[in-house]
């Protein structure tokens, strides 16, 4: 199994191109090629390009998380399928071309060296019918959600992709451990969604710490920075032009008077390499479980 691995601000993903396979993986297929200790290890699977039209530059991508459901969109998953597609000489410096994910349609450019994506991620919305969140029709600002004896302000969000964003007065590791999977699987979410804790740091600077839907605790996301950069534009927290901080890096965002999100950032190929055909042993996986 040929796999390329990437990694954009310490959130590693491993393309897989269908040219060199019959079919999509599995669910299993997936579980065991992202773990970390007993397969390749990454925070996902990105699956392309596929069912391209000769001569256009218009690539269909498929994101699958490492627990094997599949994602609508990852900002920073998106980011490195365009590094590969640069990579493959598949697309040119500086030239724009499209990306459709089950999320939407994303505009995209790689800079000269490979090493910086810029990606149009779309509109974000705060439609409680499209996020989803349960309840009456409403946009989703500033609600109280308790968990245990907490009791959080939460605004929610879509990009194509399900958010919820909560303020802090101090964003951290241990309370995106401890929370954050308690909150994706809450019941007024049911799609589960992706939880980000937002720091407000001044108007042009903001810090996240990330629990990511199907994937856990993570250093960076884009689609979250994306969804949070909205929600305190919309709030009137920050300006347009903002810097978004997480363990991983740093993330440039532009917030549009519509909230269409643009999303600069890097990208860093880590290695290539040839996964052996015992890594899908059904007795490996059963031994050490």
């Amino acid at each position: 199994m040929e796999f390329f691995k990437y990694h954009a601000l310490g959130n590693d993903y491993l393309v897989l191109d269908p040219k060199n396979f019959d079919a999509v993986p599995s669910p299993d297929v997936i579980r065991r090629i992202c773990h970390r200790n007993l397969g390749i290890g990454s925070d996902g699977i990105l699956w392309g390009p596929f069912n391209q039209a000769e001569g256009k530059e218009n690539f269909n991508l498929r994101i699958f998380n490492p627990d094997g459901s599949e994602a609508e969109k990852s900002g920073n998953g998106l980011r490195i399928f365009c590094r590969y597609l640069w990579d493959q000489k598949l697309v040119a410096s500086n030239a724009s071309f499209l990306v459709n994910t089950k999320g939407g349609i994303v505009d995209a450019t790689v800079d000269p060296s490979g090493k910086e994506v810029t990606v149009s991620m779309g509109q974000v919305l705060f439609a409680s019918n499209l996020v989803p969140v349960e309840g009456d029709p409403r946009d989703v600002l500033q609600e109280e959600l308790r968990i245990e004896d907490k009791v959080f302000e939460f605004s929610a969000a879509t990009i194509g992709n399900p958010h919820c964003v909560i303020q802090t007065d101090q964003a951290s590791p241990e309370i995106a451990k401890k929370f954050g999977p308690l909150i994706e699987n809450h019941y007024i979410f049911p799609n589960r969604i992706n939880v980000q804790f937002l720091e407000i740091l001044d108007r042009k600077n903001l810090k996240l710490e990330i629990w990511e839907r199907g994937a856990g605790y993570t250093l960076a996301s884009g689609s979250s920075s994306s969804a949070a950069s909205a929600v305190a534009r919309k709030l009137d927290w920050c300006d347009r032009e903002i810097t978004v901080h997480m363990p991983g890096g740093a993330l440039q965002i532009i917030v549009e008077e519509d909230f269409q999100i643009i999303m600069k950032g890097e990208v860093t190929k880590v290695f290539e390499g040839e996964a052996d055909a015992e890594l899908f042993s059904y007795e490996l996986l059963r031994n050490r479980a």
